[in-house]
């Protein structure tokens, strides 16, 4: 079976808020195909006038998103299928950045690579004490240059440089609120829940043009991510081709 194939993304509204659910059976990666799906579903959202705000999340209680598809990386034979294949998260996030809605996010669970990415590109996120982040890339010879401008965005570059150079130990969902990644940490996903039904519902009763407003005043001076998320893609996708990813990614999937 091409496990590259499985999951789903999902999409609810009601009452103004839109719930957008990724899901795969390998801990939540995300392959190419669910990234242009989750791609296309943000931009959509971001176009309904029904729309006021977004929250993403992922379905399952242990882990938001394991990052990508360790399938799809080993399988990647030139640079051209290799910046493709980056480009993938390089969409979403700047997805999430060009819609003028609010997007939050849900972390149930733990987030590993293109997951801290997507969960620092979100405006304001929310998590469990469950939530532990990991920036995994180095320790299979990449590195996380595409997810990195999200990610030191909402942290900053000492925060950003810790866990990018560490890619081997978890950081705490406690540590990662204490850098600006979590905004609020709670002790069950029930919890969780609770408190973003109340605060989206109390949110979607704000003024949308403010919000709108909001939106873009955040996203101020990251114009260029375009181009800068492609040339990161490039780079990944070179070094993903290198004997020393090949033969870590090997491992990976072998253990």
């Amino acid at each position: 079976m091409d496990k590259t194939q499985l999951g789903h993304i999902k999409t609810e509204i009601s009452n103004g808020i839109a719930t957008l659910e990724f899901y795969h059976p390998s801990h939540n990666s995300l392959p190419g195909k669910l990234l242009a799906e989750l791609e296309r579903a943000i931009y959509e959202l971001g176009k309904d006038d029904e729309v006021i705000l977004i929250v993403l999340e992922s379905n399952g209680n242990r882990t938001f998103c394991a990052g990508a598809s360790f399938n799809e990386l080993a399988s990647i034979e030139n640079e051209v299928v290799g910046k493709r294949f980056f480009m993938g998260f390089a969409n979403v996030i700047n997805a999430i950045r060009k819609i003028p809605k609010i997007v939050i996010g849900r972390v149930q669970g733990k987030a590993v690579g293109g997951g801290v990415g997507l969960a620092s590109a979100c405006d304001y996120c929310m998590a469990t004490k469950y939530a532990s982040i990991k920036l995994s890339e180095l320790a299979v010879g990449i590195g996380p240059f595409v997810i990195g401008p999200a990610v030191e965005r909402k942290i900053g570059l000492s925060a950003f440089s810790q866990l990018a150079i560490n890619a081997t130990e978890w950081k705490t969902a406690d540590w990662a609120k204490s850098k600006g990644l979590y905004n609020d940490v709670f002790d069950t996903t029930e919890q969780l829940d609770e408190y973003i039904k109340h605060f989206s519902e109390k949110l979607v009763t704000m003024n949308p043009e403010a919000l709108k407003l909001l939106k873009k005043v955040f996203w101020e001076g990251t114009e260029n991510w375009d181009s800068l998320l492609e040339q990161r893609a490039e780079m990944s996708g070179k070094l993903v081709l290198s004997d020393f990813s090949k033969k870590e990614i090997g491992k990976f999937l072998s253990a």
